[in-house]
């Protein structure tokens, strides 16, 4: 996954593929391309700017309520991702307090077999003790006797040395690794600390967001209302899509891989899960359309990128949650809402079944899925004309 840590978390600006082809210009073309760039780059961020405050102004209680909700549900998707983290922590530090106890468990063995052998050459030696060695080379009537029995007595000496050594050793790295051992486990218990802290944290998040969300919900009961925010949120998708258009317009994605429209029907969806809603299905009476399909899944499961491209926009928009906009060039986009976490960034280049989000629901809903959209030249079209059921 490669990433651009200049381009702002909203949009990605219009001359992020300009900046590969100045690899290869002059020093003096390469340096007016940039200062062009950085021109653009300034307006496309004054003009982000100014969007994304008229999506959040708060201008009612239910705004406020809005705002709160986008605060509790960002806060969700990062614990998820920081407990995440510590569940791979805790899993290597447990199998590193694994090994150190197995290695442990070796070395007792080892000590205790050493000890039995000590025992015997202390037994040989008392034996052998209870004649002197001036004796023993006395006693013997041949010379090669006598040479051979003074190489037996060495032999017996050096390896019960050796025997005391290995011992020795045995002993200190015994010591050695006791302290080790209880070292780790203390982090291991640090860190089991950690992640039921950050579980009640979640629990906690968690309980502020049904909170809100009932108090959002009291708020916006009747009908009128309901069509009125769905209005609203559908608005700002639009616009935020025409935005990010207008800044990728002149753009193409690299040569390698094959284009978006020859894998009509052969691209998986983007999650495991039954069809909840489907494209052109009516809402609220018949008023509004369904732009997309709506996979049921449970909360936490993969997203996937259906196709290569890259990321547009990673962030929360209102009525979406946290929204990913992946453009597949040629005019293409896919869209992933409602995620419980992001795993991408704007301007990251991504590949086709690559992990992008979690499902979630965030942006206010009820139930737990993955909103997904295909869209061309920034109309919706049918998902299922594109992805496999």
């Amino acid at each position: 996954m490669l990433r651009f840590p200049l381009f702002p978390r909203a949009f990605f600006p219009r001359a992020l593929l300009v900046s590969a082809a100045l690899l290869f210009a002059s020093h003096g073309f390469a340096q007016t391309q940039d200062e062009d760039y950085q021109a653009k780059l300034q307006e496309l961020q004054k003009a982000i700017g100014e969007l994304k405050s008229e999506l959040n102004q708060v201008k009612s209680t239910r705004d406020q309520l809005q705002n709160d909700l986008q605060t509790s549900e960002v806060d969700i998707g990062a614990l998820v991702n920081k407990i995440d983290r510590l569940k791979g922590e805790l899993a290597s530090q447990k199998k590193q307090l694994a090994q150190l106890n197995l290695k442990q468990a070796e070395l007792q063995v080892a000590r205790h077999e050493q000890q039995k052998h000590i025992a015997q050459h202390i037994n040989a030696a008392y034996r052998l003790g209870k004649q002197s060695h001036i004796k023993l080379l006395l006693n013997q009537e041949e010379p090669d006797s006598l040479a051979r029995m003074a190489k037996y007595y060495e032999y017996f000496l050096d390896a019960r040395a050796d025997k005391i050594d290995t011992y020795l050793d045995t002993i200190a790295e015994l010591d050695a690794i006791k302290p080790e051992i209880e070292s780790r486990t203390r982090t291991l218990e640090d860190s089991q600390r950690q992640l039921q802290q950050r579980h009640q944290q979640l629990s906690s998040k968690q309980h502020e967001r049904q909170q809100t969300l009932a108090r959002l919900s009291q708020s916006i009961q009747r009908k009128d209302q309901q069509l009125q925010q769905m209005a609203q949120n559908k608005q700002r998708l639009e616009k935020l899509l025409a935005e990010v258009s207008a800044a990728i317009a002149n753009l193409q994605l690299p040569g390698d891989g094959q284009p978006f429209q020859k894998r009509r029907g052969k691209m998986a969806m983007p999650a495991q899960g039954k069809l909840l809603k489907t494209f052109g299905s009516t809402k609220l009476a018949g008023k509004l359309k369904w732009e997309g399909v709506l996979i049921g899944a449970k909360a936490g499961t993969d997203v996937k990128a259906i196709h290569h491209g890259r990321v547009v926009f990673a962030d929360y928009l209102r009525g979406q949650g946290l929204l990913v906009i992946v453009d597949h060039g040629d005019g293409y986009m896919s869209l992933y809402a409602h995620n419980q976490a992001l795993l991408t960034e704007t301007g990251d280049w991504i590949n086709s079944g690559e992990t992008i989000a979690r499902v979630g629901n965030t942006g206010g809903q009820q139930q737990v899925g993955l909103y997904f959209e295909v869209r061309h030249n920034g109309k919706p079209t049918n998902p299922a004309h594109w992805c496999r059921s």
